[in-house]
């Protein structure tokens, strides 16, 4: 099992990594912030995601909405101290499997993670999308040119497919900003620029012929 934490306790959060591998879960991802949480999740397949509801930078609900609002399919586990029924809607109604109220035992918590991951074992379609000598896929968020693995970052990656999937339309640097980051986060068009700057010399797109710059509007790559 692959599990994601999300937990901003220091003290709680190495607790749970270290009862959870005791447990026998292989791989355990451990962040404490919201944003942190979002690109992970993105940048790899987790069995399960633990959210903790308060959490700095985007809050565990927060985070749980972007996701599905991304598409995220996997499951997720909200963990919060909060236990009105109420709260308890909140977070199902924002996108979590399951929830689990603190304080609570690890044998609970691994009964909980070993039901929802049951329901993510069915093996998933990849979805690869060829671009040139580029391959993107979506379902493992890597990009491979004539075989070989490039390494991006979540937000290089998500610039890169959002273009893909508008081939021939221009997006505006807004409407990258709120599919990205979000209209809330505290970004700057200066952020978007710099990371269209580094994808294109990732990708080796120095003179800008695959992803076009529409001066004084946006970006766009041609069909």
């Amino acid at each position: 099992m692959k599990v994601l934490l999300a937990e901003d306790d220091v003290y709680l959060g190495e607790l749970i990594v270290h009862l959870l591998k005791k447990k026998g879960v292989e791989h355990v991802d451990w962040v404490q912030e919201g944003e942190d949480a979002y690109d992970y999740a993105l940048a790899s397949f987790y069995d399960v995601i633990i959210l903790d509801w308060m959490l700095p930078n985007g809050d565990g609900v927060s985070v749980c909405q972007r996701l599905r609002k991304h598409g995220y399919h996997g499951a997720i586990l909200m963990l919060t101290a909060k236990d009105a029924v109420q709260d308890r809607v909140e977070g199902l109604e924002a996108g979590a499997d399951d929830y689990l109220v603190k304080p609570f035992e690890i044998d609970e918590l691994m009964a909980r993670l070993k039901a929802l991951s049951r329901r993510t074992f069915a093996p998933i379609q990849e979805e690869i999308v060829c671009w040139g000598a580029f391959e993107v896929n979506r379902t493992t968020h890597t990009l491979t040119k004539n075989g070989e693995q490039m390494i991006l970052t979540p937000r290089e990656f998500q610039l890169l497919d959002l273009l893909l999937q508008n081939k021939g339309r221009v997006l505006t640097r807004d409407i990258i900003l709120d599919r990205i980051w979000g209209y809330d986060a505290d970004v700057s068009m200066k952020t978007i620029d710099a990371t269209v700057k580094l994808l294109r010399k990732k990708i080796g797109d120095e003179q800008q012929q695959l992803i076009k710059t529409v001066r004084g509007v946006g970006y766009t790559i041609e069909k």
